[in-house]
């Protein structure tokens, strides 16, 4: 017979899954209704119906008609008409920008190019990020990241699923395990293991951790890989070795042979071949380019930062790739 704690909390998850539907209920209604008014402010402006001073008065006229309503102060006014203007020409995104809050797309609207917001638009709503959690991934790069990573994929077998695109970084930000400058593998493991959901904020939630050191044996031998999670999107496992030096060739023979142990006895017939994760303190992309020419297996070469990268570096080597892409498609 079920316990009736066990029948209360099955009443109590009721009322929590209601209120998570009537939250997002409300969001998308005060999303459409900041539409709506950015729509209707950006129209006046444009027929010259309203000079600049005049939304300063709609703010007041609103502040004195409904006292209980906040949110229309002059600046986010004036942020509602950026907002309809930024996607009036993208009819295609409506469902998307409905399907977060408005703090969500205060801190997406900065953002400099159209691809860069509906890059976070999409992931906010695939990684089910709060607010917090967004303006950690815009302040750490995340979109410049992993569009450098999305270029170093071409490295890999054409085999692979398409969908390993916007899967990996070329940098990834461990700012919030708090280690020092100066640490130790092991310490840097340990961190890891101790703080899972944490490090997945920045891998993402189709990332499921399967374990650190994880064993493995070749022949009478026995080995350990310093982490191995598993990819639903990518149906693969993920093997992650952690340097705390600066990439050397050689690293990539050690990870390739777990690769290789990893597929010929733990990979399941259903499964994609496993992909390699080298986590370095520092890479020459040339010399990586040069060790993964000849590599046979699907292993990514990616810096770790304890701490946020120069945004505005990561922005112009982005912007640099593109022209350089531009150039050559002339």
């Amino acid at each position: 017979m079920i316990e009736k704690s066990q029948q209360f909390n099955t009443i109590s998850n009721l009322i929590q899954e209601a209120k998570q539907r009537a939250y997002h209920a409300i969001n998308q209604e005060l999303v459409n209704l900041y539409w709506q008014v950015g729509e209707y402010v950006s129209q006046q402006l444009a027929e010259k119906a309203w000079g600049k001073s005049v939304v300063k008065e709609l703010s007041e006229f609103i502040n004195r008609s409904e006292p209980n309503i906040v949110g229309f102060s002059p600046q986010n006014i004036w942020r509602m008409k950026q907002f309809y203007e930024t996607y009036k020409d993208y009819p295609k995104l409506a469902t998307l920008w409905r399907e977060i809050s408005w703090s969500h797309h205060r801190l997406i609207l900065p953002c400099k190019t159209h691809n860069e917001r509906e890059f976070y638009m999409r992931l906010a709503v695939k990684e089910r990020w709060s607010s917090r959690e967004l303006e950690r991934q815009i302040d750490s790069s995340y979109f410049e990241r992993v569009m450098l990573g999305n270029v170093k994929l071409s490295t890999l077998p054409k085999d692979l699923p398409q969908s390993i695109t916007d899967s990996f970084k070329d940098i990834y930000v461990v700012e919030l395990l708090n280690l020092p400058e100066q640490h130790s593998e092991k310490e840097l493991k340990k961190s890891i293991a101790q703080n899972i959901s944490k490090f997945l904020l920045e891998f993402g939630r189709d990332f499921a951790f399967m374990g650190e050191e994880y064993p493995i044996q070749v022949g009478n031998q026995d080995f350990s890989i310093d982490l191995v999670f598993y990819n639903r999107s990518l149906n693969c496992m993920v093997a992650i070795e952690l340097k705390i030096e600066k990439f050397k060739p050689e690293h990539l023979g050690q990870l390739n042979f777990y690769l290789e142990a990893l597929d010929r006895d733990i990979r399941k017939p259903h499964e994609n071949p496993s992909i390699g994760i080298l986590l370095c303190k520092g890479k020459d992309d040339t010399v990586v380019e040069y060790a993964l020419s000849r590599s046979l297996s699907p292993t990514l070469v990616a810096d770790y930062h304890t701490k946020l990268p120069d945004k505005k570096l990561l922005q112009a080597k982005w912007e640099e790739i593109l022209a350089n892409l531009e150039d050559k498609n002339i």
